[in-house]
C-alpha cells in the first residue's frame, strides 16, 4: 500500500531538487547538532564524575555509621576495638563491580619546614593498595610514593612551593592524637604530586597508614574508611545495596555509601546537563519547523493548479493531504540518512581521538571534579533515536498546514487564476 505513495513523495521532492536538498540538509545538520552536542555534554559529565571520584575519593566508601558528616577522629570502623582491616577490605573487594579497595585514616595538623608552616589534612594510605584505587597516586612529579612503615610524606606541588621543599627534604609534622596528646615527628618528603585540584595540591599530605596511626596514637586495627574503585561509577549505587546486606553480618556498624551520596553536587550537575539535552533538541527542531514549513508551503503553492485539477476530477481532499504528508515523510528519510552520514563519523572520531584543547586553556574544576581540556564525546544512543523521532515529527508537523490548505483549494477559482 505504501509503495505508490513513496514513489509519489519521492517524485514530488524531485520537482525542485535544490530546494529539497537544502531543506534536507538543514534537518540533517539539526540532527547532527543535537546528537553531537548531547555527546559532548555527556563527555563532560563523564569526565567530571570520572575524575571527581577516581582521583581521590573512590566510587564507593565504607565508614562507621556515625563517621559522617562530622568526621571525628574517634569514629573509626569497629569503634575503639578496631577491626580486621584486611578482612573488611577483602569483603568490599569481593563485590563483582569492585575492582580494588584500600583502607584509609584521616587526620589533620601542621607541616613545618624552616620558617614555613602550613595547616594540612593527612591521609593515611596503604602504599600497596592505594594506587589501584586513586588516580592521584599516578600524578607524581618528583620523587616516589611513600613506603610502608616509613616516616614519609607525599605532598602536592603547591604545598611544596609554599614550604619551599622538594623530594628528599625533612619536615616536621604535628597532629592531635586520639588519646589527647600532641603527636609530632620528623618526616621525609618522599615525593611531590600535581593532581590539578587546587585544594588537594595545597593542603593534603599522604602518609603511610601505619606511620599516621602511630602519630595519632591509634592501634593498627583502627581506620576511618575503606575506599573502593568501580569501573562504571553508575554501578556504585547497586554495589552499595549489595554491601549493605553482606557487611551487616560480619562487620556490624559499617555504612557503605556510593559516590552519589557523599558527592551529591555531581548528581545535580549531571541532572542539569540532562535537562539541557531536552532544551537543545526542542530549540533546534523548533527552528527547523519553520524551514520545513516554508519548503512545503512553496511546494504546494507551486502545484496549486495541479491539486485543483485533481480535486475537480473527483480526487478527495484526503488523497491530496496524504500525498503532501508522504512527501514530508520521504524528506524526513532523506534528512535522517544525510544526518547519519554526517553524525556517526564525527562521533566515532571524537570518542576515540578527542581533540586536546590544552593549548587554548588549562584544566578547571566543576563540582569537585577535574575537567581536562579534551573534547571527548560519549555515544548517546537514546538521543540518536529521540533525534530521529524529532526529525520526522518536525517534517510531518510542518507539512500538516500546507497539506490541509492544498486539500481545501477551491478548484474552479484556482483553475481560473482567481
Amino acid at each position: 500500500m505504501s509503495g505508490p505513495w513513496w514513489r509519489i513523495g519521492w517524485r514530488n521532492l524531485g520537482r525542485n531538487p535544490r530546494r529539497s536538498l537544502f531543506t534536507a540538509g538543514g534537518l540533517a545538520v539539526g540532527y547532527a547538532a543535537v546528537v553531537v552536542m548531547t555527546g559532548l555534554g555527556r563527555g563532560m559529565v563523564a569526565e567530571m564524575i570520572g575524575n571527581g571520584t577516581g582521583i581521590l575519593s573512590g566510587q564507593l566508601q565504607v565508614h562507621a555509621e556515625g563517621y559522617l558528616p562530622e568526621r571525628s577522629v574517634h569514629e573509626t570502623i569497629g569503634g575503639r576495638e578496631g577491626i580486621d582491616v584486611d578482612a573488611l577490605v577483602g569483603a568490599v573487594a569481593a563485590d563483582p563491580t569492585v575492582s580494588a579497595a584500600a583502607p584509609r585514616l584521616y587526620g589533620g595538623g601542621l607541616v613545618s619546614a624552616g620558617d614555613h608552616t602550613l595547616a594540612a589534612g593527612f591521609v593515611g594510605i596503604d602504599p600497596a593498595r592505594e594506587p589501584a584505587v586513586s588516580a592521584i597516586m599516578a600524578a607524581g612529579e618528583t620523587g616516589r610514593l611513600p613506603g610502608a612503615g616509613e616516616n614519609e610524606l607525599w605532598i602536592g606541588r603547591e604545598m611544596a612551593r609554599q614550604l619551599d621543599v622538594d623530594a628528599g627534604d625533612i619536615v616536621v609534622v604535628v597532629a592531635p592524637a586520639a588519646d589527647g596528646s600532641l603527636g609530632n615527628d620528623l618526616f621525609t618528603v618522599a615525593g611531590v604530586f600535581r593532581s590539578g585540584l587546587g585544594d588537594v595540591d595545597a593542603s593534603v599530605a599522604f602518609i603511610p597508614l601505619d606511620a599516621l596511626q602511630q602519630l595519632m596514637a591509634l592501634p593498627p586495627g583502627r581506620v576511618h574508611e575503606v575506599a573502593a574503585r568501580i569501573a562504571d561509577p553508575w554501578d556504585a549505587a547497586a554495589a552499595e545495596e549489595r554491601l549493605l546486606g553482606e557487611l551487616a553480618t560480619d562487620f556490624p556498624g559499617t555504612a557503605p555509601r556510593a559516590w552519589n551520596r557523599f558527592q551529591p553536587e555531581m548528581v545535580e550537575y549531571a541532572a542539569l546537563f540532562e535537562s539541557m539535552e531536552w532544551v537543545i533538541i526542542v530549540v533546534v527542531f523548533i527552528m527547523a519547523v519553520f524551514g520545513v514549513a516554508n519548503t512545503m508551503l512553496m511546494a504546494t503553492f507551486e502545484r496549486r493548479r495541479e491539486f485543483a485539477l485533481l480535486l475537480a476530477i473527483g480526487t478527495t481532499p484526503g488523497v491530496i493531504l496524504r500525498s503532501v504528508i508522504w512527501e514530508a515523510f520521504v524528506l524526513g528519510v532523506v534528512s535522517l540518512t544525510l544526518g547519519a552520514i554526517l553524525t556517526f563519523p564525527v562521533l566515532v572520531w571524537w570518542h576515540n581521538a578527542p581533540p586536546d584543547m590544552s593549548w587554548l586553556y588549562g584544566d578547571f574544576t566543576m563540582a569537585g571534579g577535574l575537567i581536562r581540556p579534551v573534547l571527548r564525546v560519549e555515544y548517546p544512543p537514546e538521543m540518536m533515536v529521540l533525534g530521529a523521532v524529532a526529525l520526522f515529527a518536525t517534517a510531518l508537523l510542518a507539512a500538516v498546514l500546507p497539506a490541509y490548505r492544498a486539500g481545501r483549494l477551491p478548484p474552479a477559482d484556482t483553475l481560473a487564476g482567481r
